[in-house]
């Protein structure tokens, strides 16, 4: 199935419907939804680790790594190559299929791109999914990292186009928007989402679904953050969001963009188990091992696992040795399983 077998034309009035349907409703349709597209029991797993830390010149109201803010992060040089593949062994043995890697930058420079690109080859060598967000890409660039080998790119555009402002300044929506089809033009899969509970309100919430859903390809990988409030940076005193409004954002992107990857990203370690299960319930099935998130806390390996262990849930494996057609073909099968042995639920049946 192609991504134009999915809607792109997603409206306004259809996402705040969504968002403000009764809770159980809007659950049901998106694990619906779900399971159409994915076994409802995996979760890709992910690990993230800062190849860059620190002195960024952007100053994204939400982030430690600014140079804007004081946040007592020290600047840190790039991390050596060594280093990096230490951790993403380190990574894969703990059942992580995917390492990302990330830089404080508005954008990688001339000098630094030979070993980032060196970075990518050699962590894909080690038979993990490779994943960057180094800040804005010229086409050139995202072409070289391509060429390298990098299969995700990340860059959010973190908040709905009309609020943006209020928490970005030193780079324009319009310059996100433009790295994601450089991306998506060289080739590489495209990793997007955005950052909960920032003082938005659900029309922002809205925006951004419906911005995400409507580009001319849903991104494969969809993060949804609930902000961390980190002391020093203008974002450390916002109003929590209610954990019911961030189920719901995440349930509407597992509607709006059946295929994706949704994952439940930053904001984990301040959400119980029971939260976590709903997101799942929601359409989440990709989260971050580890302890932390660039710069800020995560639940540890052994915490997810035994949560996993819990809920009756897998880590998702990675293929390498199937065509998309021939992966298509096994989830049709197993959905059809599913549903003549009277497990898989509908709008017209009830449970049996």
């Amino acid at each position: 199935m192609t991504a134009n077998a999915f809607r792109h034309d997603w409206t306004m009035e259809e996402a705040r419907e969504l968002l403000t349907m009764p809770f159980n409703d809007l659950i049901f349709r998106a694990q619906s939804v779900h399971r159409e597209h994915f076994d409802p029991n995996e979760v890709q797993v992910s690990t993230l680790l800062s190849i860059k830390t620190g002195a960024c010149p952007e100053d994204c109201k939400y982030c430690p790594q600014s140079g804007h803010y004081n946040t007592g992060l020290g600047k840190e040089k790039l991390l050596a190559i060594e280093k990096v593949l230490e951790e993403a062994k380190a990574a894969k043995d703990k059942g992580a299929s995917r390492f990302c890697m990330g830089a404080a930058w508005r954008s990688p420079s001339k000098k630094d791109m030979p070993y980032v690109l060196d970075m990518v080859s050699q962590v894909k060598s080690m038979g993990l999914e490779t994943c960057m967000t180094l800040g804005m890409l010229e086409q050139d660039q995202a072409d070289q990292l391509a060429e390298a080998g990098l299969d995700y790119y990340n860059h959010n555009l973190d908040t709905s186009e009309k609020y943006y402002n209020h928490i970005i300044t030193t780079r324009t929506y319009q310059d996100r928007l433009d790295t994601l089809a450089n991306v998506r033009k060289s080739g590489m899969k495209v990793c997007c989402g955005g950052i909960m509970g920032m003082g938005e309100d659900l029309d922002d919430r809205a925006g951004l679904l419906v911005q995400l859903a409507n580009l001319p390809h849903h991104p494969e990988s969809v993060p949804v953050n609930m902000l961390v409030k980190v002391p020093g940076t203008p974002m450390e005193n916002v109003a929590d969001l209610d954990p019911f409004e961030f189920v719901r954002t995440l349930a509407v992107a597992r509607i709006l963009m059946p295929a994706s990857h949704v994952r439940l990203s930053a904001g984990r370690e301040d959400m119980s188990d029971q939260m976590q299960a709903l997101c799942f319930l929601a359409g989440a099935n990709s989260i971050f091992y580890g302890e932390k998130l660039l710069t800020t806390a995560n639940p540890e390996a052994d915490a997810d696992r035994e949560l996993f262990k819990r809920l009756g849930i897998r880590p998702e494996e990675r293929d390498t040795h199937h065509t998309e057609e021939e992966r298509a073909a096994a989830l049709a099968k197993a959905v059809t399983d599913e549903r003549n042995s009277h497990l898989f639920y509908n709008a017209d049946r009830q449970p049996a």
